[in-house]
């Protein structure tokens, strides 16, 4: 019996001291990440929050919508593509964390990149972007118009470099896979769609019309992007106003 209680006390004792424990052991990673957020900062583009304006149904959006490959080279401003980057992978839960696309587990494969076209977007110069969902920022990861590059690396459909913007949606397949197993695959690419479909009816709802690529060869995109290996290319939507 005396046994039985002193291991009780002790198994208390573990548990009570288990939080301190477990955020000194985490300090390291915590402080890592706060650094990493700080480079982010410094060299990043805060969008304007994103705001809802209703002026379209979401029934009329679905109505409206349709793949359209001519576009008028007027530049988007940046509260339109802060709108659309809300919707594809834009923060929408109260606490900070869940998206506006559904993601199998919440576990969010997903990354979202702008290649924008000289006078692409006012005030946001040419180049690459990546998309930071949790400060709603977006990051430059190459310079120079590449549009028409990327035209190419997509089977030569020059179209696409007539729009403002050519928005990449990517997965980091592991982020799935280690959950998911080979299912986690499928589960990312069911995301993609999610991500474009909402694309689609934001483009909408801006007075805004939207393509959609598949046939790209994605070593020719990662490298001309100067994107992450791992980020494996999936959907590419040329979003502009329709010619």
């Amino acid at each position: 019996m005396l046994f039985i209680k002193e291991r009780r006390k002790f198994i208390i004792y573990l548990l009570n001291g288990w939080p301190a424990l477990w955020a000194t052991s985490l300090l390291p990673l915590k402080q890592a990440f706060a650094k990493r957020r700080l480079a982010k900062q410094e060299d990043s583009m805060q969008l304007p929050p994103a705001k809802s304006e209703e002026t379209v149904s979401v029934e009329q959006a679905i109505r409206q919508r349709r793949t359209v490959r001519g576009f008028l080279s007027t530049s988007l401003d940046a509260q339109q593509v802060s709108m659309l980057l809300w919707a594809a992978q834009g923060i929408t839960g109260k606490r900070g964390f869940k998206r506006a696309a559904p993601s199998a587990g919440a576990l969010y494969p997903m990354d979202v990149y702008v290649a924008a076209g000289t006078e692409g977007i006012e005030t946001i110069e040419a180049g690459v972007h990546h998309y930071d969902s949790q400060t709603h920022a977006l990051s430059l990861v190459a310079k120079g118009d590449l549009r028409a590059k990327l035209a190419h690396a997509s089977l030569s459909q020059m179209w696409m470099a007539r729009a403002p913007i050519n928005i990449l949606i990517t997965a980091e397949y592991k982020r799935a896979t280690g959950k998911y197993g080979k299912r986690g695959f499928r589960y990312a690419m069911i995301e993609a769609g999610h991500i474009g479909q909402n694309l689609f009816l934001q483009a909408e709802a801006l007075g805004l019309k939207a393509g959609i690529v598949g046939a790209f060869h994605d070593k020719k995109v990662i490298q001309l992007l100067t994107i992450p290996s791992k980020h494996e290319p999936l959907l590419i939507m040329p979003i502009g106003y329709h010619a």
